[in-house]
């Protein structure tokens, strides 16, 4: 009990409240709906001071597979604690890093991606879970303090999803809202196959006409890749820039490993693509034949007795193409537009810095000023959008085994930041029309 005294003298009694009544234990996460390359703030307040405390993140993706991250907080005298400014103590991460319980998001199985196929209809929904002490991800559940849900979107308001089945040329095509026109942009995607739409669809949240475009093993296409047909691509780029809504006179390419080398390739030989972004793919024409018009330039093959195990079992097939010499270069020299190379320099799947340098090399010598690398020290294959967990390995089905991918959290998560605004500042300076703004 506690007395309060009257002015007139007289006590008035009060029972004192519980402690835990006082204090209402919240977890705050700013905006919970929210574009996924959008950063959260995140704070626990009515706790006591001075105490450890875990936060845990638990998101499913459209297979079930589940996917977690936690992080061990001290909190400061107010009983609060603040991912913008409170450092982890421990967990999946140590120190300040607002975002880290999203971008280290690791799948309970093994070698799981996670990526988002249905970008129209539903988000990812993370849970946010708050323990008043260290609870690791396998001991016996607790009930957490506190939760709070975050809804992760891959398409923006407005932003319009046309299926394409336009002669040869499959894909989606993503349109932002307004009458346009928009700077146009064909999106390709690697080995993994069938139709990528998740980094179109954010793109044309950004106000990009995005064409996610498949090229194997999607409805009518070929199941395998055979060879890459650069006419197929030309078809796809003429039909993007036809599209009412599509600004003239050229396009841009933003492409993934082999799909970098496809869109390479693309930058070189057709005058329709203006702007390239190369994100971790071969220089040269590698594993199929690449075909265009009368050329047929024969790829390289692999040394496969390079290939090296990871110690979890993923096969790493970073040295099987450092052999490769200068003359199996695409001829980069003739492409008409400008050239960004992404690369992670802990690449395990290919020396992709090796491969941009022999590129960038060759436009110097002829001259060329129309290329531009970025490299990222520790940073992966698998350069996505940002706040987006590191794939370190993921199950290939071609190979029958999982194939690493490499990266360092942190490297690899500030290079996913960093080189998704490049990305952007790179299109709108290429491609949009003089005096045009996005």
């Amino acid at each position: 009990r506690t007395g309060i005294r009257r002015s007139n003298g007289q006590r008035l009694l009060r029972e004192e409240a519980p402690l835990n009544t006082l204090m209402m234990i919240k977890l705050i996460a700013t905006p919970s709906n929210a574009l996924v390359d959008e950063p959260v703030s995140i704070r626990a307040t009515g706790l006591p001071p001075s105490q450890i405390v875990t936060i845990k993140a638990t998101v499913k993706d459209e297979n079930d597979n589940v996917f977690q991250s936690q992080a061990f907080y001290k909190t400061n005298e107010a009983g609060e604690v603040d991912l913008e400014k409170t450092p982890a103590l421990g967990g999946d991460y140590v120190g300040v890093h607002p975002m880290g319980l999203f971008f280290s998001l690791k799948p309970k199985k093994a070698f799981h991606r996670l990526m988002k196929k249905d970008v129209m209809n539903s988000p990812f929904c993370i849970c946010l879970d708050l323990y008043d002490s260290v609870n690791w991800l396998e001991t016996v559940r607790i009930p957490s303090k506190a939760s709070q849900r975050v809804q992760r979107w891959f398409v923006g308001p407005g932003v319009k999803r046309e299926q394409i089945q336009e002669g040869r040329v499959r894909g989606a095509l993503f349109l932002p809202p307004g009458k346009g026109p928009f700077p146009g942009i064909i999106d390709l995607f690697g080995v993994i196959g069938g139709l990528v739409e998740f980094r179109a669809s954010l793109l044309a949240s950004h106000g990009f006409a995005v064409l996610a475009l498949a090229y194997f093993a999607y409805k009518d296409l070929p199941e395998k890749l055979q060879e890459v047909d650069l006419e197929y691509f030309e078809e796809a780029a003429n039909f993007l820039l036809s599209h009412p809504k599509i600004q003239q006179p050229g396009i841009g390419v933003i492409s993934t490993s082999k799909g970098a080398e496809i869109g390479l390739a693309m930058a070189c030989y057709l005058k329709q693509v203006i702007a390239t972004v190369c994100i971790n793919g071969a220089t040269t024409t590698t594993a199929v034949p690449l075909r265009y018009q009368d050329l047929v330039v024969t790829p390289i093959q692999q040394a496969l007795e390079r290939m090296e195990v990871h110690v979890s079992g993923a096969v790493c097939f970073r040295h099987t193409t450092q052999y490769l010499q200068n003359k199996n270069i695409l001829p980069v020299e003739k492409a008409q537009g400008k050239i960004l190379f992404i690369v992670g320099e802990n690449d395990e799947l290919l020396d992709s810095k090796l491969h941009a340098q022999r590129a960038m090399d060759r436009l110097r010598r002829h001259g060329r000023s129309s290329g531009r690398m970025l490299a990222y020290p520790g940073a992966g294959h698998l350069i996505e959008p940002p706040y987006s967990p590191l794939c370190f390995a993921s199950w290939q089905p071609v190979l029958g085994r999982p194939m690493c991918f490499g990266g360092d959290l942190m490297a690899h998560a500030a290079a996913q930041e960093h080189s998704w605004r490049e990305i952007q500042k790179f299109f709108r300076k290429h491609l949009l029309q003089s005096g045009s703004k996005l």
